[in-house]
């Protein structure tokens, strides 16, 4: 499979035996300004555009490498069942930052490696809310249902009691390399000395994404040039007119 440079992710087949994923940047749909400026932003991801690109993975290993202080839990738990259905030998491992929803996908992993620079998080989900008391108190209750799913993952991945993770989540706890192996979050422990390639690979990636958001920025002032041109002209005509 060649490497995906225009997803919001991106799937490098380093060989016969062996697919990298890197999730890099917010779990989240498009937004809606994005859908309407087709703004390509490649530090999203989600899980719609990420199935597709699933399916073409035709290696038996799958590396999925991330570095995300998450983001929407709906996506986070699709992406986590796809990965989970892969028909394949699955590694996660952390690469810098994998916190919320990025602990989750984290966790669909038969092997998850959590390296020395490494850091998890996993807490309850969150909204923002208006309203009267019946639906402040709704909100809060629908929350819990919407945490739950995340709970019973890290539940069965780790062999925790489900209070004690409850526990950990109200509390909002950061875990590093040792915690997350201690707990059972992480499978395995990798050391300084495997890291530095990684780093490597992970500096390659950034430049490449620093590239990308130039090329959107060029996009929305060019967008921005164009509307207030328009505006000029149109406060022309009126001025003509006396309108």
């Amino acid at each position: 499979m060649k490497e995906q440079n225009d997803r919001y992710f991106q799937f490098v087949k380093v060989d016969d035996n062996l697919t990298e994923l890197y999730i890099y940047g917010d779990i989240r749909k498009p937004s809606l300004i994005e859908r309407w400026l087709e703004i390509e932003d490649d530090t999203r991801v989600d899980a719609y555009s990420f199935k597709d690109a699933l399916n073409e993975v035709n290696t038996p290993n799958l590396l999925v490498r991330i570095n995300s202080m998450g983001g929407s839990v709906s996506e986070g738990l699709a992406i986590y069942g796809l990965l989970s259905d892969f028909n394949g030998h699955l590694i996660t491992q952390v690469d810098g930052f994998a916190c919320s929803a990025a602990s989750v996908i984290f966790m669909s992993g038969q092997e998850r490696i959590m390296p020395e620079n490494g850091l998890l998080m996993i807490h309850n989900a969150w909204t923002d809310a208006c309203g009267d008391p019946n639906e402040l108190r709704k909100a809060a209750d629908d929350l819990e249902i919407i945490t739950k799913p995340s709970v019973n993952i890290y539940v069965n991945k780790t062999g925790l009691s489900e209070e004690e993770i409850k526990n950990m989540m109200d509390k909002e706890t950061w875990m590093d390399y040792k915690s997350a192996f201690e707990k059972g979050f992480a499978t395995s422990i990798q050391k300084n000395d495997t890291i530095q390639q990684s780093i490597k690979d992970i500096n390659s990636y950034i430049r490449n994404l620093v590239i990308k958001n130039q090329e959107l920025t060029t996009k929305l002032e060019k967008f921005e040039k164009e509307n207030n041109n328009a505006k000029i002209k149109e406060d022309s005509w009126e001025s003509f007119f006396n309108l």
